[in-house]
């Protein structure tokens, strides 16, 4: 901590960064109890301090600061930290780490308005909401080149570090400044550039360029000037922010070598642009439109032709005009020289504004519908000629193009007529489009102007985006941008929580890695992975019907339930409506998809945009000039023909998510510094702080994570030095005095002589680390020790000051002996006369005797003062006797708590008889249930015994088809063998013309002759299928005769079934009557016990309230008594030094009387007695200040008491809050109230009162009682008619098992059955087959004769077909050709960009030039292992080129080679894991720099391997070595050398490439296999490039420790040219292979021409074979269409058949169904009807309750008016009282006048006396007796007065207090009422809604009876449709069988 005079020059910022000197001095000197000192969880404040008063049972008591005590559990309650932590400036620092520590250390440093804080390794900033004088110029030169702890927290310092890193470590750096909107990022991002801009000025004004108009300001101006113009366009009004960024933006500064400013450029992302058209009421659009009509500037008002009223304008007007944080006049001034510093010419300057002003003209553009018809034309054309002016462009036109835009329609263009809603839209569109275009169109000028082009090295980038987001109305926008904070949060945790573990590593520390980075991984995946939200969203926008409700529900069937991330929103009234809702990091938000699709497509009117394009508008015309519309592409086809077909069509999701990439690649290769700011409130109030508020951004933020990786690790950490300096007192002993010893060996030492927890610290290289908590404790040990040495010196210097006073006693000692000598001399002269006449004289003159009077009254004094210390004690008494009430008061708790818990005890039983009852309910419906499923089984019965009916009746049917069938099959069977006949003939005419196609014909042949042998298979078939109709017939019969058995036994059954079912009908009525009875019954029950119960807690409460009044009104009464009697005896004590008054005042009478005697004084002693009257006046003053003194002591416990009394009434309140737990000491409690009736008449009214409510309520538990044994008697009659349905529901049970005996005799009869016509079902089947290969068979012989008749008359046409396959061929070989051209033409580019990016990482290992050495034998066997594989894969290429020559194995060879590939994908996918793997292991030792080199080396060869190309591997190697020849000047020759060596290198890889390119072009298979490998090395190159960047910053990290090494490297140099020529030799060795893979390539290019030959010929052989295949496809399909004809007639019929089965079976079903839903509903409807009732009996008690409720509360508010009057006449009387005791006390003032008056008339009669006047002494000295008495008379009349206002007093607290009891009843029975009438209300609408209930039920009632009776009539219908099938069904059967 600096001192005071280091923060002078901070200027006065200096309060605002850190705490004086003094502040900290008092915090560290402040008492603190580190065991008792807590915040505790508190649900108002989230936390609150406190102090720990008991702990016990896991429980803790707190007292808070406000006074309130707390009892939480023990993880509820946090240790504080000491007050040395007190506002740290690092929150890392402090000893115990929590939430609360955090949170109050943030709201301590804003209270002080010390907004910036460290935490870790970020900085968090905390919104003031005003200014601070912390960004003045002298602020910005104090942090310059400060280090980080040198300097209090500040942006400044965050930038400053930023700014010293990129110059020492040479690696771009970022600031990300994140947070919610409106926690002050923008303004942190405009202090970031105003200093980068202080420091890195470059100092050179730029030449003014007079031409152009450009640079009309430094680069500083500029960059700052950016801002203004950026807010003015791009920041608006929210609802939390008055200057919220609507846009993100990355401003990235560039600077040169030397550290000065270079160059600046931003890139911008997602400019809100839907804020140009609407806003929401509390927000408003963008600044420029305001700052435009503030008329600041009035040419622009005459110039854009608009008014100054904002109103005017609907598109800017929908929300706020005005903000008061916000001058608009002076924005625009501002915005207008950033214009001009930017270097924008006038021309572009004035489209700006007019451009402006045409958007806002377009909000006015109105359009009215046709008559009798939808199109939509212009209501009035003057704004439309304003708009026009303004853009430079026809207003005709214009409206033209927006009511009738232009639309291409196949070929042709046609005019589109619009609506009024749609034209409306696409003004909005197209307004929204110019505003953004033009927004990007400035951001790109203003970069154009910030590129300098002079030299640039590094840059620092400052990121502002929009912070997280949650309104209430929530959109697309709003999804991107808390989508990016998703992912800027997730960058954030990995590399803070990567970093400070790193730090352990570095210090040397054991550490296992812990990844706290992929929290957030579900929630982006979500959103961006293949079918995640943005997919899907992309994906709708490609259909064109798609609507956001199918959008909608593709979400949901894709994600909801499956993502924990995604929910379904909850519905809440007067919120937007939301259709999905997303847990991010930072809450819950609801999302509303609404225009999501349009918005993401972005359409605009492409008539319009036409007119844009032709604009003369420069600005405009360039603005469009990239929008493809469909004019010009069907203008400028021909010419654009090749361009991409989806490049025009990008999404707004799309392009939002491939800049955020690049974003999130940039940050990736910087080195990132993080703020986070966090807002304090949300009323914009400054210095006010909501604790929950708070710590919901810390939790999101991951400030509050931070610590949780501090609580694992070792947060507190000090140096070496310090640790030894600051700790040394806790054991000098353990560090050797007189020798040197180094710090960390000393600290070593001194922790392990201390005893603590030895694992709780860890040994850095430089500094030592302590675990959470060690170092506070080692702060109390420190502490302690510190308080024996001062113990110690304590005891000496009291050692000393005991020494003194012996001196000083010895020296008494000696006076003493003096004195004694001194009585022994007067012992020798007391017989000497003239002594003697001096003891005599003595006397008289009363000087002794005056002494003795001043000795007993100081006596007399000590006693008061005694008195007064045991009335003190005896204050103490009380006080501890109130401390052992307090005991005995929470003993009581506890009872109440033991009977609570007997009660719950209660309860528990209550709940068991309960569930008995349940039990045995559910044995009822067990019952009923049972006789259900026997009616179910009963109905499956009967439905299977149908079932069997139709199948018999299919069966017969399915025979009579087949018999048809074979007649049908023999019969074509003759004709097909005609047919065949004749077609062998016609092919042997034709065996010449068909020479080619002779293999087709074989295959012909077979397939004909397999058909014949088919046939012959069918007729066998069909004898056997005549046995097995036979057999059916047999069995059908059998079926029968069963069948009429079925019939007899089910006839049987139905019987049984109505009988059981009337049964079971009565049985259920009877069991549904009673249960609604006992239903009712219970609820009655229940109703009347929750009333008793209310009515017993009521008089309990009240008793309870009456007894404890009673017992705090006795105490206090006891406590005023016994300090009445204190006070009494204070008076008493006064009394008694009055009457000592008196008794001097007569024994100095006495005294003037011997006075007079002694007649003969002289005038000395007169002079003498005038001294002693002086000093007897003085007593007297001394007596009546002790009497004031006595006074003062009974005020002060006057006050005491009053203290005490008001405690006393606190601990009422609190009892009060307790009383209703005082339930089970009612008895105790009527008798201490029977006791205290005859002792208190205050309370005996209030007591009458309440005797007289206690008989009124025992009256109702009485009644209720006598109800509760009625209930009880009911309860009982159920009871037995429980057991006779018992009884009952066992002769049920009884026939029950009889039923279920019959069923499964019937079950076994079903299954004979079933495996009957299981077995007929097998063999119909096998028929089936069997007619189903005659008719293939039947179908192929078709398509053969169809072949082979059409095959002539096709084979001319094939002649043809071939020239057009043979063209076609010969175009597709071009455009392979053509396409691989390219495609090697792109490979060449992405070789060039990858050599690009692998030059750039050149300079990455220079300077680890040692380690080439050692790796030179590893590069020989890489060498030799990459020849091998070269040499391997040119025998890839000849096996290729073999292949090519088998054609018709070419699929198989490619699927082999492309599995190959994959395997060695997999194989190096398998590789790269391990070495990432190595990497991360490598990445832990950072000072092993030799191992880690050698595996990065290796992992160069893998990447040289991979990309089989040697020569760009050792470029690579020479570049990484001239990285360190920028830092070594001695290895400068070196690098340009080897530069020179890499040109070389690079023109021979280029040549290399262009050959390779020349031999791809022609050899299709090598291509396809070099792309794959390229896809696959560019891919592990990328991943690769992250690992080598990933180990660039690692060793970054330790240049400082390299620099060391500088003398090594320069030693290794000769070595380093050495290696040089060796890698020269392995150049030219690799040239040499290079030569042999050319000669390779040249032989393959004569293979392919070989194979080229070949494959035209077979491709010849191929279209013929394919077009013959085609013809027989044709004829095949004819064929199958007739067969298939034939096919569906016999489908038609027996799908008739079943659709009617199935209808009657349907109809069926939904006439059971129909009468089960119409009992459920009968029934559902009585107990309605019956609840109905209940509910109208309850409310009209409850209103009778209510009743009598509210005329209790009346009668409560009358006793309280009652009660307020009579304070109100206390009151007059105790002023009555208070001016009666004034008036007395100021006759009292008037007598003690009188009495001074009387006193000096006595002094003067004394004087008097001495001259003689003893008869007037005497008179006056009667006179003052007088006035004495009377003055005592008044003073007691006083007392008593006092007395009785004391009374009254006390008599008018006891009034109020009653009043005060009475109102709160009042409000008690008020809140009663209340919630009475909220349970009638409630009850009124359940009865409503039974009512409804019932309602609807009776209409679904009718309902299903009019569908039951369409059911029926169906039923009826399908019932003869199924006699008349069956009729005719016989009819065939019988004619079948007469035709056999």
């Amino acid at each position: 901590m600096s001192s005071d005079q280091e923060m002078a020059i901070f200027g006065e910022a200096a309060p605002y960064l850190r705490k004086s000197e003094k502040e900290r001095i008092e915090a560290q000197n402040r008492p603190f109890d580190a065991k008792t000192s807590v915040f505790v969880a508190e649900p108002k404040e989230s936390f609150v301090k406190g102090t720990v008063q008991s702990r016990e049972g896991g429980k803790v008591t707190v007292k808070t600061e406000a006074g309130a005590t707390l009892t939480v559990k023990e993880d509820q309650v946090f240790p504080m930290n000491p007050p040395k932590y007190d506002k740290i400036e690092d929150m890392a620092m402090m000893t115990h780490l929590h939430e609360p520590a955090v949170l109050y250390n943030l709201k301590e440093r804003y209270a002080a308005w010390m907004i910036y804080t460290y935490s870790g390794l970020f900085c968090v900033t905390v919104n003031p909401y005003k200014w601070l004088p912390v960004y003045n110029p002298e602020v910005v030169t104090a942090y310059r080149g400060k280090k980080r702890q040198e300097a209090p927290p500040h942006i400044f310092s965050i930038s400053d570090n930023a700014y010293q890193f990129m110059l020492t470590d040479r690696e771009n750096q970022s600031i990300l400044i994140t947070g919610e909107s409106g926690a002050g990022k923008t303004v942190n991002t405009k202090r970031v550039i105003q200093y980068f801009a202080t420091i890195a000025v470059t100092g050179e004004k730029k030449k003014e360029e007079a031409t152009s108009g450009k640079m009309q300001g430094t680069l500083e101006d500029q960059i700052i000037s950016a801002n203004p113009l950026l807010e003015a366009f791009g920041n608006a009004k929210t609802v939390r922010n008055d200057n919220s960024s609507r846009f993100g933006k990355f401003i990235r500064i560039h600077f040169g070598t030397t550290g000065k400013l270079a160059s600046a450029d931003i890139e911008t992302y997602l400019l809100e642009k839907s804020r140009v058209t609407f806003q929401l009421k509390a927000e408003r659009s963008y600044h420029i439109f305001y700052q435009i009509t503030s008329n600041k500037k009035p040419e622009l008002i005459e110039m854009l032709l608009i008014t100054t009223n904002p109103y005017d304008y609907p598109f800017v007007s929908q929300g706020e005009i005005s903000v008061a944080s916000i001058d608009d006049q002076e924005e625009l001034i501002a915005t207008d020289s950033a214009i001009d510093i930017l270097g924008f010419t006038n021309e572009e300057k004035v489209s700006i504004y007019k451009l402006t002003g045409a958007v806002m003209h377009y909000g006015n553009l109105k359009f009215k519908q046709k008559q009798r018809e939808e199109q939509a034309e212009p209501d009035g054309t003057e704004v439309a000629d304003k708009a026009a002016y303004l853009q430079s462009l026809n207003s005709a036109d214009l409206l033209k193009a927006l009511c009738y835009p232009r639309v291409k329609v196949g070929n042709e263009f046609v005019t589109k007529g619009q609506t009024v809603e749609q034209v409306t839209n696409a003004v909005g569109a197209l307004a929204k489009a110019v505003y953004e275009k033009m927004f990007l169109w400035m951001v790109t000028r203003i970069n154009q102007q910030l590129d300098t082009k002079q030299p640039r090295q590094y840059f620092i980038g400052v990121l502002d985006i929009a912070g997280f987001e949650i309104f209430d109305f929530n959109s697309l926008e709003q999804l991107c941008i808390n989508f990016t904070n998703e992912k800027l949060q997730q960058f954030f945790n990995h590399h803070m929580f990567v970093l400070e573990q790193e730090e352990y590593k570095k210090e040397g520390i054991e550490w296992t890695f812990i990844d706290f980075g992929m929290d957030l991984a579900a929630c982006i995946e979500l959103i961006e992975k293949p079918m995640g939200i943005f997919s899907i969203l992309e994906e709708e926008c490609m259909f064109p019907k798609a609507t956001d409700t199918s959008f909608k529900n593709k979400l949901y069937e894709q994600h909801l339930g499956k993502s924990a991330n995604f929910q379904k929103p909850k519905v809440v009234k007067g919120k937007a409506e939301a259709h999905f809702s997303l847990i991010h990091y930072a809450g819950v938000v609801d999302y509303n998809i609404t225009g999501w699709l349009d918005k993401n497509k972005d359409p605009l009117n492409e008539t319009v945009v036409g007119l844009y394009q032709k604009s003369s508008m420069k600005t405009l015309a360039y603005l469009f000039s990239g929008a493809q519309t469909a004019e010009a592409e069907a203008s400028g086809g021909a010419k654009k023909g090749g361009k991409k077909k989806g490049s025009s069509f990008q999404t707004v999701s799309a392009l939002f998510r491939e800049n955020l990439n690049k974003l999130m690649t940039n940050l990736r290769s910087t080195h990132p510094h993080f703020v986070r700011c966090i807002i304090p409130n949300e009323t914009k109030t400054p210095g006010a702080m909501e604790h929950e508020l708070v710590l919901h951004q810390l939790r999101c933020n991951g400030v509050l994570e931070g610590i949780r990786i501090c609580r694992k690790g070792f947060p507190s950490r000090i140096l070496y030095a310090d640790f030894k300096q600051r700790y040394k007192v806790l054991n000098a002993s353990a560090i050797p005095e007189g020798q040197f010893i180094d710090s960390k060996k000393a600290s070593e030492k001194l922790l392990a002589s201390i005893d603590i927890d030895h694992t709780q610290y860890k040994f850095g290289h430089t500094k030592v680390f302590f675990k959470a908590g060690l170092l506070g404790l080692l702060e109390e040990m420190r502490d302690d020790k510190l308080a024996q040495l001062i113990t110690r010196t304590q005891a000496r210097c009291r050692g000393f000051l005991a020494r003194v006073e012996y001196q000083k006693m010895v020296e008494r000692r000696e006076s003493i002996f003096c004195i004694q000598y001194n009585i022994r001399a007067f012992m020798n002269v007391k017989h000497w006369p003239w002594m003697k006449l001096f003891f005599k004289i003595k006397p008289l003159l009363k000087s002794a005797e005056t002494e003795k009077e001043m000795a007993t009254m100081k006596e007399e004094f000590q006693k008061t003062k005694d008195e007064l210390a045991k009335s003190e004690a005896k204050r103490k008494e009380l006080e501890e006797k109130m401390v052992t009430l307090l005991k005995e008061k929470n003993d009581l708790q506890l009872q109440v708590q033991a009977e609570a818990e007997g009660l719950a005890d209660a309860e528990e039983r209550c709940d068991q008889l309960i569930k008995t009852k349940i039990q045995l309910e559910a044995k009822i419906k067990e019952v009923t249930e049972r006789a259900e499923d026997e009616e179910e089984i009963n109905a499956e019965l009967t439905a299977k015994k149908r079932k069997l009916e139709d199948e018999c009746s299919e069966l017969k049917k399915d025979i009579d088809d087949l018999e048809l069938t074979l007649a049908k099959v023999e019969k074509e069977k003759h004709a097909t063998e005609n047919k065949v006949k004749n077609l062998t003939e016609e092919m042997a005419g034709l065996d010449e013309t068909i020479a080619k196609l002779t293999k087709e014909k074989k295959a012909l042949q077979e397939a004909h002759q397999q058909t014949l042998d088919d046939l012959q298979a069918e007729e066998d078939k069909v004898n056997t299928l005549t046995k097995a109709k036979i057999k059916l017939e047999q069995q059908v019969d059998d079926l029968e005769g069963s069948l009429e058995q079925e019939k007899k036994l089910r006839m049987d059954l139905e019987r049984a079934k109505r009988k059981l079912e009337g049964d079971l009908k009565l049985a259920q009525e009877s069991i549904m009557d009673i249960e609604n009875e006992k239903q009712q019954l219970d609820e009655k029950l229940k109703k009347k016990e929750f009333e008793m119960s209310n009515l017993q807690s009521k008089i309990e409460d009240e008793q309870a309230l009456g007894i404890q009044l009673q017992k705090k009104i006795k105490e206090l009464q006891a406590r005023i008594e016994e300090l009445e009697e204190e006070i009494e005896a204070e008076r008493a004590s006064r009394a008694k030094a009055e009457k000592q008054r008196s008794d001097l005042s007569r024994e100095l009478e006495e005294i003037s009387e011997r006075l007079e005697e002694a007649g003969g004084a002289t005038s000395a002693q007169i002079e003498m007695n005038k001294k002693r009257e002086a000093e007897f006046q003085k007593m007297r003053r001394d007596l009546e200040e002790a009497t004031l003194q006595h006074e003062a002591t009974a005020a002060t416990l006057r006050k005491k008491h009053a203290d005490s009394v008001a405690e006393l009434g606190e601990q009422i309140d609190n009892l009060q809050r307790v009383k209703q737990k005082l339930e089970k000491e009612k008895s105790e409690m009527k008798m201490e109230i029977d006791d205290l009736a005859s002792n208190v008449e205050t309370v005996s009214k209030a007591k009458g009162n309440l005797e007289k409510m206690c008989r009124t309520l025992e009256d109702q538990v009485s009644e209720l009682k006598s109800k509760e044994e009625e209930q009880q008697r009911l309860i009982n009659d159920l009871t037995t008619q429980r057991g006779r349905l018992q009884t009952e529901s066992g002769e049920f049970s009884r026939q029950l098992d009889e039923k279920e005996a019959l069923v499964s005799q019937l079950s076994r009869g079903k299954l004979a059955f079933t495996q009957q016509i299981e077995e007929l079902k097998r063999q119909l089947e096998e028929e089936i087959k069997a007619k189903n290969a005659l008719a293939h068979a039947l179908q192929s012989s078709r398509h053969d004769c169809d072949l082979l008749r059409e095959q002539y008359e096709e084979e001319q046409e094939s002649k043809a077909e071939l020239q057009r396959a043979l063209s076609k061929a010969n175009s597709e070989v071009a455009q392979w050709r053509t396409k691989y051209e390219t495609d090697a033409i792109q490979r060449t580019e992405e070789l060039e960009e990858a050599k690009k990016k692998l030059a750039q990482r050149l300079q990455a290992a220079e300077e680890h030039v040692e380690a080439v050495n050692a790796k030179c034998a590893s590069l020989e066997k890489t060498k030799q292992r990459l020849q091998n594989e070269v040499e391997d894969l040119m025998l890839d290429v000849e096996r290729t080129n073999a292949a090519c020559a088998a054609l018709d194995k070419k699929q198989r060879n490619f699927d082999k080679i492309l599995a190959e590939w994959k395997q060695k994908y997999e194989e190096t996918h398998a590789e790269l894991e391990a070495s990432q793997k190595e990497a991360r292991s490598l990445g832990t030792e950072l000072f092993k720099m030799k191992n880690a080199y050698e595996e990065s080396l290796d992992q160069l060869e893998t990447l040289k391997r991979e990309n089989k190309n040697l020569q760009q591997e050792i470029s690579d190697l020479t570049e990484q070595i001239a990285e360190g020849g920028k830092r070594i000047h001695e290895l400068e020759k070196i690098k340009k050398q080897v530069e020179q060596e890499k040109s070389e290198i690079q023109a021979a890889l280029e040549e290399a490439e262009a050959s390779l390119e020349h031999e791809e072009g022609k050899i299709l298979r090598i291509q396809l296999e070099l792309n794959q490998v390229k896809s696959e090395i560019d891919r592990k190159i990328a991943e690769k490039d992250e690992e080598i960047d990933q180990l660039k910053r690692n060793h970054i990290r330790v240049v400082e420790s390299m620099q060391t090494m500088l003398d090594a490297e320069i030693r290794s140099r000769n070595d380093a040219i050495r290696l040089k020529k060796k890698m020269e030799g392995d150049l030219n060795e690799m040239e040499i292979q290079l030569n042999h893979a050319n000669r390779m390539a040249a032989e393959a290019l004569r293979n392919y021409r070989n194979t080229q030959g070949i494959l035209k010929d077979t491709q010849i052989h191929l279209d013929d074979a394919l077009r013959g295949q085609e013809d027989l496809k044709e004829q095949l399909a004819m064929v199958e269409r007739r067969a298939n004809l034939l096919q569906a007639e016999i489908e038609e019929l027996r799908a008739t058949l079943e659709q009617t089965e199935r209808s009657r079976k349907i109809a069926e079903q939904e006439l059971l169904d129909a009468s089960e839903r119409v009992q459920l509903l009968h029934t559902q409807n009585t107990s309605l009807i019956n609840t109905k009732k209940k509910l109208e009996t309850d409310i009209s008690q409850i209103q009778g309750e209510m009743e009598d409720i509210i005329q209790e509360a009346r009668n409560a508010e009358e006793k309280a008016k009652k009660a307020i009057t009579d304070a109100a006449m206390m009151a007059e009387e105790l002023k009555k009282e208070q001016d009666t005791s004034a008036h007395l006390e100021r006759m009292k003032k008037n007598m003690e006048q009188t009495v001074k008056d009387l006193q000096h008339r006595l002094d003067e009669a004394e004087q008097l006396a001495l001259k003689g006047g003893k008869k007037q002494i005497q008179k006056l000295e009667a006179r003052v007796r007088e006035l004495e008495g009377e003055v005592e008379s008044e003073q007691k009349r006083n007392a008593e007065a006092v007395k009785g206002l004391r009374k009254h007093e006390r008599r008018v607290k006891e009034l109020t207090y009653q009043t005060e009891e009475d109102r709160k009843n009042i409000l008690r029975l008020q809140d009663l009422v209340d919630k009475l009438q909220a349970k009638v209300k409630s009850y009124k609408r359940q009865a409503e809604e039974a009512e409804e209930q019932s309602n609807t039920n009776l209409s679904k009632f009718r309902k299903l009876q009019h569908e039951l009776e369409e059911a029926e009539e169906r039923a009826d219908i399908a019932e003869s449709q199924v006699n008349k099938l069956r009729v005719k069904s016989r009819e065939v059967h019988t004619k079948v069988i007469s035709e056999e």
